[in-house]
């Protein structure tokens, strides 16, 4: 990625048919990835049940400015998730791929978006393994596919990303445009304008994290090129002034309605989480470090290949091309800065996803170019079969709710992922590098397909989610006794799951409670229930969260209005 972008010759152009079938795998591959079966399985955490209880309440209130959980102002985070997910509620009804959509959406723009950049520095052959290699990533897969503000966050701070590459002039903004020049004295209004809204979405979707983390990138990428005049490009007066149209409006009006706002939002979400260990997210300083590969899985190897390349040429030239070390200062600088964070998790590092995927669908497509690297192939293939073996040593982690082990569920995905990574394998060997690498995205699309089918996800989503013991539960109570029933010592994830899916926030349950209750708990609080003289009914196959009852009275679940009589 350290050449000139002129020094890459144009391939010939493909044929009608080649550019169907590419356009159809690269179709299929975002839809299967990001859209298909979003509401196979309930709400997961804590995160995605509180979220989704938020926007359920702005489409219900009408109130679109203060977010709310159970009725009370909830400041963790900016309104731009909620937003949508409120607007999908009021289109499509709720339901979890309603919660789940701004996310898959937010993602397919980003790809897009990215996939656009990538063709106008490097060609459409790249441009095409991107939009193949990055919806195929573990993290890209599991975050489009969440109620949560990570996809949206790092989805516009991509997009906006995208346009500062322009306005730096790294490259053309328009197709057939001409090459990028320091000199050229053409100010990119369009993608200026698109720069600071981007900019300011991304500001609504999380926080001012997304100044620190584009600011960051831009600031030591102009220290390694010297281009500062470039890079003060972006203070454009038009990039600010749409940068505050969108995002300020939102915070003006909440802090005016909230006074407490200032201190929660900005002291204690943000300052605090960064500066302090207050909200319990401890990780030593490596903890990205492999976070990174595994978000990058299936393609981690080619990932690295692609880094140790980038290093042995900076290494030998002492200095790399601006395009390449925008590329290398937008993900290196995400990493570092919350890795400095006292407070981690996993998601905060998603937005270094779609720059190092673009990088590694680069040097996938010189080494196909060059017919040279077929080890790197075999390693790729490899780690697939490597995959597929570790789902089976692991299968009893994996939360498949049957008492077959490993699960029918878990041997079909595994055996499909060892397949492919063998054929991708054998196939590299022979320096058919190009068919290797698609038989890796049709494994990983066929195997995420395959493991969404209708009797995976029934055995996926009782292991994960409230919702199939809730909507047993609800399926024998009245409406006046669901909304009396309570919970039992259960985890905070699994509580406001069941909350979201009652609608309603429940109460601990307690021994001095009088008359009959109907409680929701955990296995092994359902045990110490049945010693207080409870009954817990095993309507379903290992449930994560069970039903019981609880006190003296009649049984409701037995005999209850929907007369279905004994437990299933």
């Amino acid at each position: 990625m350290s050449e000139p972008l002129t020094s890459f010759p144009e391939k010939p152009s493909q044929t009608t048919a080649a550019r169907v079938g590419w356009a159809f795998l690269i179709l299929a591959t975002l839809y299967v990835c990001y859209f298909s079966h979003l509401g196979a399985i309930g709400f997961v955490g804590p995160d995605e049940p509180r979220y989704a209880w938020i926007a359920r309440d702005m489409a219900e209130t009408g109130d679109w400015v203060t977010p709310r959980l159970y009725g009370k102002p909830w400041f963790e985070k900016p309104p731009l998730y909620y937003w949508g997910a409120a607007l999908c509620f009021k289109v499509i009804g709720v339901s979890e791929a309603a919660a789940r959509l701004p996310s898959a959406i937010c993602a397919l723009l980003a790809t897009l978006a990215l996939a656009w950049l990538a063709c106008r520095l490097y060609g459409e052959e790249t441009a095409r393994w991107l939009m193949l290699l990055l919806p195929t990533t573990v993290g890209m897969i599991g975050f489009s596919r969440a109620a949560a503000t990570d996809m949206p966050f790092s989805a516009m701070l991509t997009i906006a990303m995208v346009f500062a590459a322009i306005v730096i002039r790294l490259a053309p903004a328009e197709e057939g445009g001409a090459s990028p020049s320091p000199a050229n004295p053409t100010t990119p209004w369009l993608a200026l304008l698109l720069f600071g809204f981007f900019l300011g979405l991304a500001v609504l979707a999380k926080g001012p994290a997304a100044i620190i983390l584009s600011g960051g990138a831009i600031f030591f990428w102009a220290i390694f090129t010297k281009r500062w005049r470039d890079a003060f490009r972006l203070f454009h007066p038009a990039a600010i002034a749409t940068f505050g149209l969108t995002a300020l409006p939102w915070y003006i009006l909440c802090a005016r309605r909230n006074p407490d706002f200032f201190r929660i939002f900005i002291i204690e979400h943000n300052f605090k989480r960064f500066l302090t260990p207050e909200f319990q997210h401890i990780q030593p300083f490596w903890f990205y470090l492999p976070i990174v590969v595994a978000a990058l899985l299936p393609w981690s190897v080619f990932s690295a290949c692609a880094g140790i390349t980038g290093a042995r040429r900076l290494w030998l030239f002492r200095a790399l091309h601006p395009v390449s070390l925008f590329f290398f200062c937008w993900p290196a600088f995400t990493v570092l800065f919350f890795s400095v964070s006292r407070s981690k998790l996993p998601g905060y590092i998603l937005p270094a996803l779609p720059p190092l995927t673009l990088f590694t669908a680069r040097a996938i497509t010189l080494h196909m170019e060059k017919k040279s690297g077929r080890w790197v192939f075999c390693m790729g293939g490899l780690t697939l079969v490597l995959m597929g073996v570790l789902a089976f040593l692991f299968s009893e982690n994996i939360p498949f709710v049957t008492d077959i082990r490993p699960s029918p569920g878990v041997t079909k995905i595994a055996l499909l992922a060892i397949l492919g990574g063998m054929i991708a394998t054998t196939l590299a060997s022979l320096r058919r590098t190009t068919p290797a690498t698609l038989i890796m995205v049709l494994a990983v699309v066929s195997l995420l397909s395959w493991s969404l089918s209708q009797w995976d996800y029934r055995e996926l989503d009782a292991g994960v989610s409230a919702r199939p013991g809730v909507k047993v539960a609800l399926e024998h109570l009245t409406p006046q006794q669901a909304s009396a029933a309570t919970v039992f010592k259960l985890r905070r994830s699994y509580k406001y799951q069941v909350d979201f899916y009652l609608h309603r926030e429940t109460q601990e349950w307690s021994p001095q409670r009088e008359g009959l209750a109907i409680v929701f708990t955990d296995y092994a609080n359902a045990r110490e229930l049945e010693q207080l003289g409870g009954w817990c009914p095993r309507y379903i196959a290992f449930p994560r969260v069970w039903v019981c009852e609880a006190g003296k009275g009649f049984p409701i679940l037995m005999h209850g209005p929907a007369g279905s009589g004994q437990p299933k």
